[in-house]
């Protein structure tokens, strides 16, 4: 699971707290954290993580 401070490559992460995106447009672009000050992501279109917040 993708996490603040991270590079995971282009895509689009949604916030595991509240739901928000993030897109990132270069591989080299880093994760920032979310407004809600959450910290854990999930790629857009991908599987939820076990254990994860609904």
């Amino acid at each position: 699971m993708p996490k603040k401070g991270e590079k995971p490559g282009k895509g689009t992460y949604i916030c595991q707290e509240c739901g928000a995106e993030q897109t990132l447009r270069k591989e080299t672009e880093t994760l920032q954290g979310c407004v809600c000050e959450g910290t854990e992501f999930r790629e857009k279109g991908g599987r939820k993580p076990v254990g994860a917040k609904k």
